[in-house]
């Protein structure tokens, strides 16, 4: 029996060992399951869009989805950004709120931020290039709403402490890409002996509205610079004192600052890799861009006051001190803008309604008949009924001629008289041979002369000479009258 036993003992041995090795296999497993899922992304971020209407916060959110759509919401809108980690193949969803251009939504934050998920959001305030004189005002007025809404929430003074605190060691353990070993992420952990080293003293204008939370900077549209030069006379004067204004507000709140272009497609990758660095602590290698005055890029914990002051060297028409809206003033609006435009009606219907105006007028009669009533087609004075024998108005050649209109000028009246008075003498004058009509004219003349006993055409003349004088009122004087009429006649 013994030799028995002593086979069977070693058999139960190796089964205990398979069972240790598969209890052990289980446990390896178990804790590898739970360090995977304990370095997953983690869920449930938050990015906060602030900006005027028209700024492209919307089309800024598009262009980092990768999406053609560009369709504005209203209120508060919500879209979302996926975020993969290509080292760890892992896939998370950043939750994106934009809040509406109108102060009237700012009441809407209350869905988007709360105590709970505040320490995990990311503030972007969005500044509008193209109209670079609102850009002080916006940020101003979006960090406000903010700011607000925050004191409100139900936080403990501990906790808001703890969050402030953080962003202060944040902005002071910044250190530059190439400093750093090419595998670790850009804010580094100091090690033991050297947190002193590390941490800078703060400025005296650096984190002074503390949010505790991290807030970036976005000035859109920079593809305007060039327009703003050609249009409005803008220079890099200009440009560095929009720039220094705004990177002295973004020493206020720690943030960090980055032109983008969306039409251009623009600084949009590294815009898309510092929001997921900040808010996830991915990799981030790439330095300050300061060169080019429309696609800079500051991240938070680099600036300060000297290196703004490098700005500062440029400017010659202004100070630094000044006031904002004093240089960068808004330009006048044209007028051209805002005309309507008039749309010219149709040839034919304008003809129409002039067609229709006319013939709703009553008929006038021509100038021909109103000029002078008394005489014939051919321009004669003498009366139209005449055959031989003097009518009653026949006894002087001015009989047919009409009386100068008192509304007349006298100039215009005299030449008038002038002009007739002397045809009808040439017409009473004895015809030369051979000319048509001068026989009948002579024979007249001629009988009324035998009749008289005076000379033909000599009396008339003088009555006429005599009327025109009593007429003073009419604008004709004797003085007018030709000298030799007498002669003539």
């Amino acid at each position: 029996m013994a030799p028995v036993l002593e086979k069977q003992l070693p058999g139960a041995a190796d089964n205990n060992n398979e069972e240790e090795e598969g209890q052990n296999l289980w446990t390896a497993i178990l804790s590898e399951v739970s360090t995977t899922s304990s370095s997953k992304l983690p869920s449930g971020k938050n990015l906060l869009l602030f900006g005027e209407d028209g700024s492209g916060k919307t089309a800024l959110i598009a262009k980092l989805q990768g999406a053609d759509h560009n369709k504005r919401g209203r209120g508060l809108e919500y879209m979302y950004l996926n975020v993969h980690d290509e080292d760890r193949d892992d896939l998370t969803r950043c939750n994106v709120w934009i809040l509406d251009g109108d102060l009237y939504h700012k009441g809407l934050l209350k869905f988007a931020v709360s105590a709970q998920s505040l320490p995990d959001s990311l503030a972007v305030f969005v500044a509008d290039m193209s109209r670079p004189w609102t850009i002080m005002e916006s940020l101003k007025k979006w960090a406000g709403v903010l700011r607000d809404h925050v004191d409100k929430l139900k936080i403990s003074p501990e906790d808001m402490r703890e969050m402030e605190q953080k962003m202060v060691k944040a902005f002071q353990e910044y250190t530059e890409p190439e400093d750093a070993a090419p595998t670790s992420p850009l804010r580094r952990a100091p090690t033991a002996g050297e947190d002193e080293a590390v941490v800078l003293p703060l400025g005296d204008n650096t984190l002074t509205h503390n949010l505790g939370i991290p807030v970036l900077i976005v000035c859109t549209k920079c593809d305007a610079v060039s327009v703003l030069e050609k249009e409005h006379d803008y220079r890099d004067e200009h440009f560095d004192f929009i720039q220094s204004h705004i990177r002295q507000f973004c020493l206020q709140y720690g943030a960090g600052l980055i032109y983008t272009s969306v039409k251009e497609e623009k600084n949009m990758d590294l815009l898309y890799k510092y929001i997921v660095h900040k808010m996830y602590e991915f990799q981030f290698t790439t330095p300050a861009l300061v060169v080019e005055k429309d696609a800079v890029f500051i991240p938070s914990g680099w600036d300060n006051e000297k290196k703004i002051g490098i700005l500062h060297e440029n400017l010659s028409t202004v100070r630094p001190e000044n006031l904002f809206e004093d240089f960068i003033t808004k330009p006048p609006v044209r007028k051209l803008v805002h005309e309507k435009e008039i749309n010219a009606e149709d040839e034919q219907v304008f003809l129409m309604k002039q067609q229709s105006l006319l013939s709703k007028q009553p008929a006038t009669p021509t100038r021909g008949a109103t000029e002078s009533p008394g005489r014939t087609a051919s321009g004669s004075p003498r009366p139209a009924g005449r055959a031989g024998q003097p009518t009653a108005t026949s006894g002087s050649p001015m009989a047919a001629v009409k009386k100068p209109d008192p509304n007349m000028k006298a100039g215009a009246a005299n030449e008038g008289v002038l002009a007739n008075f002397f045809n009808s003498l040439l017409s009473k004058k004895t015809g030369s041979p051979g000319s048509p009509g001068s026989g009948a004219v002579g024979a007249g003349v001629q009988g009324s002369a035998k009749k008289t006993g005076q000379k033909p055409g000599l009396t008339d003349v003088q009555a006429e000479l005599d009327r025109m004088t009593r007429k003073q009122d009419s604008g004709v004087s004797p003085n007018n009258m030709p000298a030799p009429a007498e002669n003539e006649a």
